[in-house]
């Protein structure tokens, strides 16, 4: 991945530092699995993840998973931006007081990382979270967006709810929706109307966010449980993995390339997914602008994130292997795009 990016990426900078310089924004996603803290919530379905729940979840454990996630989201972006992450959101989040030990340990604390949260109705009572560095981002308002899944939805009752959030990014205002939409519990076709509901959602909110202030910059980001070829993101959110097809009103995304080459976040039955995915819109997509455009996409997947034995060899290692705690960082990698803004 390190080489990737020297070899996309430099010869983009050397020239900007010959002719132009250019601020950095790294935006990313980054599915945290199953991230809970070890009291148990009798509102939500959380006992597995307590002392004395199948998993054994102690406060070891739990500390061994605030550590493990820190290291990953405090190294994305680093080699284009010595800030890492402008902003990050994040999904499987319990509530803020994981969001409050994750921002404070080692490896993130200097950053002074703030977050927006709200709990949702979701029934595990995992929800979606932004979280951000207040040196590159400033929020102006945030809501929760609630996903009403259709009456014959048999295995979920609630979902969890996009999160809306309106700030400033570097002295431009910028509009982020990160979801977590419903999952293939059931079967992928049968479950397929929840993933469509949420993405109705997203696209009304954008829709929204358009008509009410024209030319508005807006960033989708999450684990949509759908690849970029699924009817929710090709067919509900019209997301064209070719920018040059995209016209005004419209939404580019730009992990349909690395779908395209077997490249993705998550694996099962040794068959790669893109789930987690981040798209922009229209007015994001022109490099020869004064404010922030896309640049380029990445996964991040670094090699200690990598099982290296057992039945999930090569895939991303992962927190758990059934009940056994195996000491990993996610069952997804986390995904990120580069924004730059001429200065």
């Amino acid at each position: 991945m390190k080489s990737l990016i020297i070899l996309i990426l430099l010869p983009f900078l050397n020239f900007a530092q010959q002719k132009l310089s250019y601020k950095v924004a790294v935006v990313a996603f980054y599915n945290c699995e199953n991230f809970y803290d070890t009291i148990h919530n009798p509102s939500i379905f959380d006992v597995d993840f307590t002392p004395k729940g199948d998993y054994k979840y102690s406060s070891t454990i739990y500390l061994d998973k605030v550590i493990k996630l820190a290291t990953v989201i405090a190294q994305i972006g680093t080699d284009v931006s010595r800030d890492g992450i402008a902003l990050i959101g994040v999904a499987e989040i319990e509530n803020d007081t994981v969001l409050n030990d994750l921002i404070h340990s080692p490896s993130l604390i200097n950053r002074n990382l703030k977050y927006v949260h709200y709990d949702s109705r979701d029934a595990r009572g995992i929800d979606v979270a932004l979280i951000y560095n207040p040196k590159y981002f400033v929020v102006e308002k945030s809501s929760p967006l609630f996903v009403a899944l259709p009456n014959h939805s048999k295995y979920e009752k609630y979902t969890r709810d996009i999160l809306w959030v309106t700030g400033n990014l570097v002295g431009e205002r910028i509009h982020l929706l990160v979801n977590h939409w419903p999952s293939r519990l059931g079967g992928d076709k049968e479950s397929e109307p929840n993933r469509i509901a949420a993405a109705a959602v997203c696209k009304i909110q954008i829709a929204e966010i358009e008509r009410s202030e024209p030319n508005s910059k807006i960033i989708i980001m999450g684990d949509l449980n759908d690849d970029p070829i699924n009817a929710s993101v090709l067919k509900i959110l019209n997301a064209k993995g070719n920018a040059e097809e995209v016209n005004k009103g419209g939404i580019y995304n730009p992990f349909w390339e690395l779908y395209k080459k077997g490249i993705g976040t998550l694996a099962f039955n040794d068959s790669w997914s893109l789930f987690d995915q981040i798209m922009v819109n229209y007015p994001l997509i022109n490099k020869h602008q004064e404010g922030f455009f896309y640049y380029k996409q990445f996964i991040f997947n670094k090699e200690y994130m990598i099982e290296n034995k057992g039945l999930y060899k090569g895939y991303p290692m992962r927190t758990w292997d059934g009940f056994n705690y195996r000491g990993g960082y996610s069952d997804h990698f986390p995904s990120y795009i580069v924004l730059l803004k001429k200065t």
